[in-house]
């Protein structure tokens, strides 16, 4: 189930991070989404869509942290 606008990502997602680490995940998620179709090429029993979500938090990792007081900041 890719995401077509930022509007449509979980509430967890889209209450936490900043504009832009939305974006980062929603397009890491989308592609993971079409990368990961096929179980062959996953590991583990991971379904596709919890791959898609571990690849879109990986992504918004490599450029943002939480700060102490639990907020997303760009690294």
């Amino acid at each position: 189930m890719p995401y077509k606008t930022k509007q449509e990502l979980p509430d967890a997602v889209k209450d936490n991070l900043p504009s832009h680490a939305q974006d980062i995940f929603k397009e890491a998620f989308n592609s993971a989404w079409d990368e990961y179709k096929d179980k062959d090429d996953r590991r583990g029993n991971d379904s596709r869509e919890e791959v898609a979500f571990k690849v879109a938090w990986a992504a918004v990792k490599e450029k943002y942290h939480k700060n102490a007081d639990g907020k997303w900041v760009k690294s």
